[in-house]
């Protein structure tokens, strides 16, 4: 693939941010799910709950994820906020996503009421471990994890000790392991980003500039392919490392392209050509 001048690198993901960043597309993507509901509150919720099962193929995810926010009723963030481990654990016990179960997404219930619960609301819970001054959100990622992770499991495991391999653990990976965070990065950008029909910028007081980009297997391949990274596994320094590439076109909002970006991978999309320069008698018009 030819190399790509910085200026040709911007023209190229702008173009894509602005072909593939509209409505008409976000049937491709689990994000479609939390668009279903209307208000930010059940939302956020769906959000959660589709990013923590976003892997696997996108038709099974879409399955998933509408068959556990199908078992939580009309509102799942009143769901949430009334769940009582003695009771609604029934209502999820046939769940099952590849190696999730029942159990996990019953237990990922309970911590997200205890977060809401303590706080007030899932930001303000993340925002505990936000610092704006930071140069991104590793370190409030990281501390969302440990302290997530940290709430009461007591009703599911005796005697209160989360195992170490329990499947929730699964949903909240932690760059402090080297993760990507690929599905928790999904969230945020889904919770942060504004400005377009995409994301739903719910979480105002995160700014998008903090952003990791959420590196997914297409991400992962099309971003090497394009030299915004030379990481070669797609972990925590890769998504770090394309996100600062990505900063350089646009600082306040670097993840903006990733949405188009997995669009070239899910709709196996060649990746363009370098654009070419003004003047060029092959230049499309």
């Amino acid at each position: 693939m030819a190399v790509r001048s910085h200026a040709q690198l911007k023209q190229l993901l702008d173009e894509l941010y602005h072909r593939y960043s509209r409505p008409v597309f976000l049937s491709t993507s689990a994000l479609s799910i939390p668009h279903q509901y209307a208000s930010p509150e059940d939302r956020e919720i769906a959000a959660f709950v589709t990013a923590s099962l976003a892997y696997g193929n996108v038709k099974q995810i879409h399955r998933s994820a509408n068959t556990a926010l199908d078992a939580m009723g009309d509102s799942p963030a009143e769901f949430i906020r009334r769940f009582d481990p003695t009771r609604d654990p029934a209502r999820l016990q046939h769940f099952v996503h590849r190696f999730n179960s029942g159990l996990d997404l019953a237990l990922l219930c309970h911590l997200l009421h205890q977060a809401i619960a303590a706080e007030g609301s899932l930001q303000a819970f993340f925002l505990k471990g936000y610092d704006p001054t930071h140069d991104d959100i590793e370190p409030a990622l990281t501390s969302f994890v440990e302290r997530m992770l940290s709430l009461d499991v007591s009703a599911f495991y005796s005697p209160g000790t989360l195992p170490a391999k329990a499947g929730v653990r699964f949903f909240f990976p932690s760059p402090a392991q080297g993760s990507a965070c690929k599905r928790l990065n999904l969230f945020l950008r889904w919770m942060v980003r504004r400005g377009d029909e995409i994301d739903f910028g719910i979480w105002t007081e995160v700014s998008p500039g903090k952003l990791i980009v959420p590196l997914d297997t297409h991400v992962a391949r099309i971003s090497r392919q394009l030299g915004l990274t030379k990481v070669k596994q797609p972990n925590w320094r890769m998504a770090k490392e394309v996100t600062q590439r990505l900063r350089t076109f646009d600082p306040d909002d670097p993840v903006k392209y990733d949405f188009a970006l997995c669009r070239l991978g899910v709709l196996k999309q060649p990746i363009p050509q370098a654009p070419a320069k003004p003047g060029d008698p092959h230049r499309p018009e």
